[in-house]
């Protein structure tokens, strides 16, 4: 099935005043919307308003932190959502960022892909109402059992940026989820998962023909993550350790302005979509084609197309 999602909450509005527009999704054409968890909305509301919102789509997070939440927190969080949208919740978890695990959640960032491993093996039992307990390498639980087991249990995908968390995501968990990469990394992702393994990623669109315009904001968007130690490393692995170099060692300088004027325009246009809505939709039919299972746009605001129309825009039925 060739599926098409979009992310919730919406840039320009919060997720109380969105069921209109979450209700238009389907007859868009729209299979799925996805979640966010960094620091705005939490992962798990946005999706059970838009259950009720929009029955007929599948809904996922994309993703929340395995070290921000206890895992029988996470196992509630998620057996809740599952039982409000049966057969159609999609778990997508990862190891985060120090930033938000440390700074943000006063929680521990240690032994991110160990941690991620055993938070996907404790969920798989925990959610089919298994009595837990276990101790793992990175954290033990004793005697943790839901009260209510969900129905049907949800299928679970990894963030995953590199081959080993690939591999993980590929061998145990129904899927890997991505991020900031262009149609061509998309090969070099399914090459490591093989060809049956669902893989989605977050896509930010732009809306827009004014390229310059774009671009300033793309690299002010691409200095916050590819600075972040596991995105330089997945772009280093990518190829693009040498491009990115420059702004790598002027943000560690502390020189904000020199790190966002070195990103290269063609690193912005290889991975923001942008455009007249035509060509946004033939990029992302672009990343399609080379390999993923499930683009998630999430329209950012530009210039006066407003995130409505955005969204109107960039459905695969539209013309």
């Amino acid at each position: 099935m060739n599926r098409w999602g979009v992310t919730i909450p919406f840039l320009d509005r919060v997720i109380a005043e969105s069921g209109d527009l979450v209700g238009e999704l389907a007859g868009l054409g729209y299979t799925d919307a996805w979640s966010a968890e960094v620091s705005g909305n939490d992962g798990f509301l946005p999706l059970a308003l838009a259950a009720g919102w929009a029955p007929e789509l599948r809904l996922g997070t994309a993703i929340v932190p395995v070290s921000t939440r206890g895992p029988g927190l996470l196992a509630m969080s998620a057996a809740t959502m599952a039982d409000v949208a049966p057969g159609r919740f999609v778990l997508g978890i990862g190891a985060s960022s120090p930033v938000i695990v440390e700074r943000w959640n006063a929680g521990t960032f240690a032994a991110p892909y160990g941690r991620t491993r055993d938070t996907l093996r404790f969920l798989r039992r925990a959610l089919t109402g298994e009595k837990v307990t276990e101790r793992y390498e990175t954290f033990a639980v004793s005697g943790f059992r839901l009260d209510r087991a969900p129905k049907v249990a949800p299928k679970i995908m990894l963030a995953a940026l590199r081959p080993r968390m690939l591999h993980l995501a590929a061998e145990e968990a129904d899927g890997a989820v991505t991020n900031w990469l262009s149609p061509e990394d998309v090969r070099k992702v399914r090459a490591e998962i093989g060809p049956d393994t669902e893989l989605a990623a977050r896509l930010f669109v732009c809306v827009s023909e004014d390229a310059d315009r774009v671009r300033e904001l793309g690299k002010r968007m691409l200095a916050a993550y590819l600075t972040v130690p596991a995105y330089a490393a997945f772009h280093e692995w990518l190829g693009r350790g040498e491009a990115l170099r420059p702004m790598s060692e002027a943000w560690a300088a502390g020189d904000r302005r020199a790190a966002l004027k070195a990103i290269p325009d063609e690193v912005v246009d290889a991975l923001i979509v942008h455009g007249d809505a035509a060509t946004c939709r033939a990029r992302v039919r672009e990343y399609v084609a080379s390999g993923l299972t499930t683009p998630v746009l999430a329209p950012i605001p530009v210039g006066e197309v407003t995130v409505p129309e955005a969204v109107r825009a960039l459905a695969p039925t539209a013309s």
